[in-house]
């Protein structure tokens, strides 16, 4: 039903007005009528040459074999990027960086009560998939960054593992103090349940899969289909990235040389306990044995039994020990001088190094910025050259942490901070819609480069086709937006892919780009992520690839050679006006809701257990949290309403510039407006993190929290804190808006 409906819609979207004029009858956002017309032929040139064709090569060569850091097809790799940049004309080079990556050399997990059993941790291989069975290369199934373990205790179940599920079991009466906790994948980042399960006296972590997630209940399991079968184990790092990702034995500095290192005692961001990650095949039997309170429906998984949160009878031993080295990480780098102004860059980026052979994750993104490369290397050959220097990287080491670009950026810091304008990240990519995160000043410019990139399925622009999801699939706020905003949203930031040093800790406008939606799978992180899988469920004749391709290398074209770099505040000011409504809508829900539960337990609520199974503990009484005062955040909203507003019109008037040294000057402020929004001593209790607007949130990893600061200081009852951190973010915004007025007062003189 959906499907029709959806199709039904796109034909009705075909026929409505798009906002402004047509791309010929316009100039360009962020270039005059008389430089439109060249960028246009360049761009037009370039969208025709990526080709699936070479894409399903490239695919098939870089995931032949496991190549994660340390591995010797992780440098073959590596090296194969390098020599095909240099073969298409590039200047490339390989940076090499030494960074901590553990590896393990014991596994064990045994349920020693009230039955035996010995959990297999592993991944058979699959008839027909060639490379699934490369056992001698693979990595193992574990977590990465955990600490050496060797312990015995009895298991509880946690559900998600987060900070709101071990409320749940306190009022059932259930404590993890000195028990193994098992948690199922899902609803926040994975290093985020060793953390709080930490925090609440657990002495280990169990991590699985469970199948109503991320398997048989989601579809048909591999072969058969894309979902992860009962024997498919997601690795992944459980570093405490919160606190900084990269190297952890170098915070804030590039690992190369003879650079200073933290012992390994000293390291903040491994793990407090022993963690595993294991298949729902071996979790079955350990669930099965636990007793104690019948799980809330909200804990439920898919796995045919009885889900109880114990603890015990169910008693299980875990030891894990790991093998510290120090191993090279390859970065692949190329940079096309600009003709202008070649100290402005435009960076852009894809991982090539994968769990095991990674074709999905990360190859199917790096495919596309190998033919962006190729592209670009004929548009040379051509004539064309950018105003802007551009800088291709092919990172590694991603997958711990992203290690390879956290210590260049870290490395190069200063230099990316006086010279990046912009850096683009792809990671994954398949089938369906346009998704796009990122600096909200980038919202326009990425409305108008999806309108010119076609849907190979739909043969309409991927910005219809990304409305048409919206208003058919999206929640109520959604299809409003869809309908009545000029530009679709994007999403915001957080963490999980090499984005987060540029964003977070250097202030640079970041996007994140890929397409997705129509190819779920449940091979992510394990051996089955291959060229097998891909090219028989996911984007199987890379025509989304190709899309990637020539959305992002448009992107690149458009602002390395934009007149006036292609920023927008007002997108950027509605946004905020967004997330301040919401942090007072968070503030007052959260009064009525301790207001309500005092009030229960007044009355004597919990006193009367409605489930002798399922006890229930009435909760100490809390102070109803205080009003905050928002007035200073409310005035630097206003002050960049009224920035953003004249910066817009100013745009929109101009059209030529008395001279190039006029807008070198303009670009360069703009280029330093991101940075405004950050603040030398960082996040509470996280100064890696500087960005006040976006961060990864402290319990939620990779997910997004905005104005981070203030939200998570009403989330986590530290209300003086938030009171404090709108006054830093107001302080950030008003020095924002006061760079965006001085813009506006510039282009105001270039353009008469």
């Amino acid at each position: 039903m959906r499907r029709v409906l959806f199709i039904a819609l796109i034909s009705l979207i075909t026929l409505l007005p798009v906002s402004g004029a047509s791309p010929d009858e316009e100039a360009l956002f962020g270039f005059t009528s008389a430089t439109s017309h060249t960028e246009r032929d360049w761009e037009n040139k370039f969208r025709a040459i990526p080709d699936p064709k070479l894409m399903r090569d490239y695919m098939q060569r870089l995931s032949a074999r496991p190549h994660h850091v340390g591995s010797p097809y992780d440098k073959q790799n590596a090296e194969w990027i390098l020599s095909q940049f240099k073969s298409w004309g590039l200047d490339a080079q390989i940076e090499q960086f030494d960074v901590l990556f553990p590896t393990p050399k014991e596994r064990v997990l045994e349920l020693t009560e009230p039955t035996r059993y010995t959990a297999k941790l592993q991944e058979p291989p699959v008839a027909g998939d060639p490379t699934s069975n490369q056992q001698s290369e693979q990595l193992p199934t574990y977590n990465a960054y955990s600490i050496d373990g060797d312990v015995t205790g009895k298991l509880v179940y946690v559900n998600y593992g987060l900070p709101r599920d071990y409320e749940e079991l306190d009022r059932l009466g259930v404590s993890v103090k000195g028990a193994i906790v098992i948690a199922r994948y899902g609803n926040s980042w994975r290093g985020i349940k060793p953390k709080v399960a930490a925090e609440h006296g657990a002495i280990g972590c169990i991590i699985y899969s469970d199948p109503r997630d991320d398997g048989y209940f989601q579809g048909d399991v591999f072969p058969d289909g894309p979902m992860r079968n009962e024997n498919g184990v997601q690795r992944g790092s459980v570093m405490d990235m919160p606190v900084y990702p990269g190297d952890p034995t170098t915070p804030g500095v590039g690992s190369k040389g003879d650079v200073k290192r933290l012992a390994l005692k000293d390291i903040p961001t491994l793990t407090k306990i022993p963690t595993l990650p294991i298949s729902y095949g071996d979790a079955k039997p350990l669930l099965a044995a636990l007793k104690g309170p019948v799980a809330p429906e909200s804990f439920r998984g898919a796995l045919p039994l009885t889900y109880h949160v114990g603890p015990g009878p169910a008693k299980v031993h875990l030891k894990v020990a790991f093998n510290w080295d120090i191993k090279p990480v390859y970065d692949v780098v190329f940079k096309i001088q600009g003709s202008e102004s070649p100290d402005q860059w435009i960076v852009r980026g894809n991982h090539h190094d994968g769990w095991v052979n990674g074709a999905e994750d990360p190859i199917s993104g790096q495919i596309a910025l190998l033919e962006e490369a190729r592209s670009l290397g004929q548009l040379l050959k051509q004539g064309w050259k950018p105003k802007r220097t551009i800088v291709y990287c092919a990172w590694d080491g991603e997958e711990p942490m992203l290690l390879g670009s956290t210590e260049w950026a870290e490395y190069h810091g200063d230099e990316l901070k006086q010279h990046a304008a912009l850096y683009i990240n792809t990671d994954g990519n398949g089938r369906g819609f346009l998704a796009v995160e990122g600096s909200h000043s980038l919202e326009k410019f990425v409305n108008t480069v999806a309108r010119d990139i076609t849907d190979p399925e739909k043969n309409i622009s991927v910005w219809k086709r990304s409305q048409a999801a919206r208003l058919t699939m999206g929640g109520p706020e959604d299809r409003k937006d869809a309908r009545a905003r000029p530009d679709l949203r994007i999403a915001a930031l957080g963490s999980g892919s090499d984005y987060t040093t540029f964003l977070d800790h250097l202030g640079v406008a970041s996007l994140n780009v890929s397409f997705t939606g129509e190819d779920d799978g449940g091979i992510y992180h394990s051996i089955y992520d291959d060229f097998y899988w891909f090219t028989k469920f996911s984007d199987k004749d890379f025509v989304y690839g190709r899309a990637l391709s020539q959305t992002v290398g448009t992107m690149v074209l458009r602002f390395a050679d934009a007149d006036v770099l292609p920023y927008d505040f007002a997108d950027f000011a509605d946004t905020i006006h967004k997330y301040n409504d919401e942090l007072k809508k968070l503030l007052k829900d959260k009064q009525e809701q301790i207001h309500d539960r005092n009030q229960d337990i007044d009355d004597g609520v919990y006193s009367a257990v409605s489930d002798p199974r399922r006890p229930t503990v009435a909760p100490p009484k809390e102070e109803v949290p205080p009003f905050l005062n928002f007035a200073p955040l409310d005035n630097a909203q206003n002050a960049l309403d009224r920035s953003s507003q004249r910066y817009s019109k100013a745009l929109k008037s101009f059209n030529n510039a008395n001279s190039s040294e006029q807008l070198q000057e303009l670009n360069a402020k703009l280029i330093q407006a991101e940075r405004k929004l950050t603040n030398p001593d960082g996040l509470p209790r996280r100064p890696w993190f500087k960005h006040l607007i976006y961060a990864p949130g402290f319990y939620t990893g990779y997910g997004a929290k905005t104005l981070p600061g203030v939200r998570e200081g009403i989330e986590e009852k530290r209300y003086q804190e938030a009171d404090k951190e709108i006054a830093r973010v107001a302080k950030a915004l008003q020095d924002y808006a006061d760079a965006v007025d001085s813009a506006a007062a510039d282009l105001e003189k270039a353009g008469h």
